[in-house]
């Protein structure tokens, strides 16, 4: 950290700046401070010059809309995006967007003070970044923001902080007629080759990442820097100073060939099977950088606001960088302002070139863009990017290393002055050859040392200069460029003249270690998701390996012009029926397309099966049998007609042909007859609710029962806890109970019994301590299991007589057990499930879903085979064997965006229906084969 300098922004929004976090290529990160509230904050704002080049504020504000959609685990969530207010000067106002301060270290800083990380701490490190990846990764993107300066170390975990290539940029500068070049910190096999970026890319990068936090070195660096884009694209990786028991795994994720590089999901299942959080209960950080972390969160803590309108920061003393604070010297990552000697970006460097210079690029004017809106929900299918037949081409110059320039290569960017407390101890005396000495202590063997850090920390590898192409890295033929789609934006009417992308130059360049050369372009993604159509052949399945989620046998997005459905359902495993505010659709399980869609059962509750050749929804209005074929309304029978004019509530629960429901109209009671000399009272309107058993397959009405009204309108909602040969016990939710019903009940929780073939009420009873809102399940044996405090508990049903009683976590409580065979399968708000016997109560097994932070209790489902249980909540899936409790697998998506690019926070679902489970999560929809 340093101290604000005179033209820093003060405020951004409700933050206060505090002080100069770091400095990377396109952006300057402030610890700032809510004054009201006391909220410490990260804030990112982009460089003034930069922000006011649209193409860049477009995919600035993509990334920062990723970063939205990416919140929770190992993502620190965004507080508040905007301009920053009172910057002084006349200069644009830069972009900006907050997300909570975590005290952590960048990579390549961590690896500068403790050098090779051990085993356990690269495995955490591995294990967060591939969980966020494997839930970009399931939309069909890639995340393109890795790098060391990007992932860091906290105390309880990773966090990744950068959403896009602007984030991991090694540097980034404003061209004339608002173009932008961007020089990228790696490449990959197939940029070098000239092909287009994919999710196995980000996998590439993660293997060189591992590599270098295991090793302080990264696996290509050894020989001349001019063969860097060979060893790429042909070498075999140098993994010798790799623990033995990760060589093979990340010698897999720098395979050549994307399709042999293992996916996100398997990366993360194989460091940690227990998820990363779980590996780094206790704590994970070696000594020197728990150390270096929580100085850091001291040095932060003491930051006090500055005084209105002063240039200068109080209460920065001691900050690292700061003027005239003495002890900076030496400080691992302390800031080094760029443009400083051998650093790249520097007047004469070469590989960076503007838009124009690309050959056979499609450039657009000032601003203008338009884009291809075609999407697939498959990997490697988007817009393809022209391409050119030249592989290599030159990067940028080694730090410190001399190179014969361009004979008609003009400077790329102006050379910047010293910051502000940057340390003498950085600038290196010069070695003999005028290459700068090297402060790291763990530089390649061979390598040319830089001079100095760039943005964010310090950069213990060079880059590598390729060959170019006839005629010198700026003429035609020196590498391929590729346009750059981006997200749609309000913009002036399109130039006739203009072509339809913008193009955005990427060249290589090394920084923190991972990179040491190539020469292929890469497309910069829009940050969108891709939507899901309809007639794409599926993916080839990759293999499995232990821990990682199998290959969708097909995926499936909603309509985004449609509101997400409301209810899914399986029809006799044929069609995955949604109900949606407009229409209805059926999926057929099998390929994963829409077979129809109806608007007569818009709004309908979940699907049931009505015999084995109609599809029964219950409408708002009306029961609806459709054909399987096309949808197509075979019968109806309007409320108003078979009901009495009750309006149906929900369904309570289901068995073969019945269904039971509640229902309720509002009578008339008329007033009693006043006695003499008084008047007439007035006639009341009070609702009448009944409780109905129907036969959906022969379309009849087997008994209706009078029940208590429930709370406005009238209406009691039921579910069903258990079904036995004689009876069904009941539970009503506790939303619809009136305040009077849960005073009568002294807050405890009821279950009716009803007989099966009357729908006489034969008893209520109360079980132990069981709130109204207490999760019940009962089993066909009269055994009810209840949630009691943080217990479950299991009584006979028609006694109310405890049975056993198991333990749970503290401050944790229980959901709704599963009852299968002779055990009762559990799940906690602690984010745990597990297995009792239901004889004797006794725990067979219980397991941790590893979900960061707790939340409600994840719901569970078993496979049809009774051999999975899939536990689903807001952030994963998770799949346990059900008699053991072996950790098979997890999935994380980031959900389908919305069109406005708002954060989907729905929770998973899950259905199951023979050797396949569908997972939801609000509008996308994947078939996962399961035992």
């Amino acid at each position: 950290m340093e101290a604000l300098r005179q033209d820093d922004p003060r405020r951004f929004g409700r933050f206060t700046a505090l002080a100069r976090f770091d400095e990377q290529a396109s952006a300057v990160r402030y610890v700032a401070r809510d004054t009201a509230s006391g909220e410490t904050a990260l804030v990112t704002a982009a460089r003034p010059e930069l922000a006011a080049v649209p193409v860049f504020s477009r995919r600035f504000r993509a990334e920062a809309r990723t970063a939205e959609r990416l919140a929770g685990g190992w993502v620190s969530p965004p507080l508040e995006t905007g301009k920053a207010a009172g910057t002084p000067g006349d200069g644009p106002e830069p972009l900006w967007t907050a997300a909570g301060y975590v005290p952590a270290l960048p990579l390549d800083e961590a690896v500068g003070i403790a050098g090779p990380l051990p085993e356990r701490v690269v495995r955490v490190l591995g294990a967060g970044i591939a969980e966020t990846l494997s839930r970009v990764h399931a939309t069909g993107a890639a995340l393109q923001g890795l790098a060391p300066g990007t992932v860091l170390l906290a105390a309880d975990g990773p966090r990744l902080t950068a959403f896009g290539p602007l984030g991991a940029a090694a540097s980034a500068e404003a061209g004339p007629e608002d173009r932008l070049s961007v020089r990228l910190g790696y490449l990959t096999p197939e940029q070098i080759a000239g092909e287009e970026v994919s999710a196995a890319s980000d996998l590439f990068v993660l293997g060189l990442l591992l590599a270098y936090a295991a090793t302080g070195a990264t696996p290509f660096t050894e020989g001349p820097a001019e063969g860097a884009s060979r060893r790429i694209a042909e070498d075999e990786p140098e993994l010798d100073g790799v623990p033995q028991e990760l060589r093979e795994l990340i010698a897999s994720c720098l395979a050549k060939d994307p399709a042999e590089r293992p996916s996100a999901g398997t990366v993360a299942a194989e460091l940690a099977l227990e998820g990363a959080a779980g590996l780094a209960r206790g704590g994970w950080l070696p000594e020197p950088l728990a150390a270096a972390v929580a100085d850091q969160e001291a040095r932060v803590r003491a930051l006090e606001v500055p005084a209105a309108g002063g240039a200068e920061t109080p209460g920065t003393d001691g900050v690292p960088g700061a003027d005239g604070v003495p002890g900076t010297d030496g400080v691992p990552g302390a800031y080094r302002a760029p443009g400083t000697a051998g650093t790249p970006g520097t007047d004469g460097a070469a590989g960076t070139r503007d838009a124009e210079e690309a050959p056979g690029a499609e450039t657009a004017g000032p601003g203008g863009i338009e884009e291809d809106r075609g999407t697939t929900r498959f990997l490697n299918t988007g817009p393809r990017p022209p391409r050119n037949d030249t592989p290599t081409t030159q990067l940028a110059l080694p730090q410190g290393a001399a190179a014969p320039p361009p004979p008609a290569l003009a400077p790329t960017a102006q050379q910047a002055p010293a910051a502000p407390g940057a340390s003498a101890a950085h600038s290196a005396p010069a070695a003999p050859g005028g290459a700068p000495q090297s402060g790291h202590p763990y530089a390649a063997p061979g390598s040319v040392p830089p001079a100095g850090p760039p943005h964010g920390g310090p950069t213990p590898y060079p880059a590598a200069v390729l060959p170019t192409g006839a005629g010198g890295a700026g003429a035609a033929g020196g590498g391929p460029m590729v346009s750059l789609p981006l997200p749609p934006a309000p913009a002036p009417a399109p130039d006739p003249g203009a072509s339809r992308r913008t193009l955005l130059t990427i060249a290589a360049a090394a920084v923190g270690g991972l990179v040491v050369g190539g020469g292929a372009m890469a497309a910069l993604g829009s940050g969108e998701t891709a939507a899901a159509t309809d007639d794409k052949p599926a993916p080839k399945p990759r293999r499995t390996l232990p821990g990682q989620a199998p290959e969708p046998r097909w995926t499936y997005t909603y309509p985004a012009s449609e509101a997400p459905p409301l209810t899914a359902a399986v029809w006799q495993d044929e069609l995955l029926v949604l109900t949606g505010e407009s229409q209805a659709a059926a999926i057929d399980l099998r390929t994963g397309k829409r077979r129809w869609q109806r608007a007569d059962a818009a709004k309908g509750q979940a699907a049931l099966a009505a015999g084995t050749d109609l599809v029964f929804v219950a409408s708002p209005t009306e029961f609806l049998w459709l054909a399987p074929k096309d949808g197509k309304v075979v019968h109806r029978v309007r409320y108003t007609e078979a009901f009495d004019d009750l309006a149906v509530g929900p369904l309570a629960g289901s068995s073969g042909p019945v269904i039971w429901f509640t229902a309720s109209h509002t009578v008339t009671v008329k007033a009693p007859k006043p006695k003499k000399g008084k008047k007439k009272g007035k006639d009341k309107q009070v609702p009448e609710a009944f409780f109905l058993a129907y036969d959906i397959v022969r379309r009849k009405e087997l008994w209706r029962t009078p029940v208590p009204a429930g709370r406005a309108p009238g209406t009691p909602s039921y579910r069903v806890a258990a079904e036995r040969s004689a009876d069904i016990l009941v539970r009503q939710r506790s939303a619809s109970l009136t305040p009077a019903e849960v005073r009568a009940a002294k807050r405890k929780g009821s279950v009716r019994s009803f007989d099966q073939k009357t729908g006489k009420l034969l008893w209520t009873k109360q079980y132990g301590a069981a709130t109204p809102e207490a999760a019940t399940a009962g089993d066909e044996d009269g055994t009810l299991y209840a949630a009691v405090g943080t217990d479950l508990e299991a009584f006979e049903a028609d006694t109310a007589k405890p049975l056993w009683r198991v333990e749970g976590t503290e401050g944790s409580v229980y959901g709704t057990p599963l009852i299968a065979g002779p055990l009762v399968h559990t799940t906690e708000s602690s984010q745990s499930v597990g297995a009792v016997e239901r004889e004797s109560g006794r725990l067979v097994w219980r397991r941790s879903t590893e979900v960061p932070a707790p939340g409600n209790a994840p719901s569970i489902t078993l496979s049809s085979s009774e051999k999975t249980l899939i536990a689903a909540d807001a952030v994963q899936v998770t799949a346990f064997a059900a008699d053991s409790g072996e950790r098979l697998w997890k999935f994380q998506d980031i959900g389908a965006a919305e069109p406005k690019g708002a954060t989907v926070s729905a929770p998973y679902r899950v259905l199951t229906v023979g050797k396949t489970a569908i997972v939801q999560r609000e509008r996308s929809f994947y078939a996962f084969p399961v035992a």
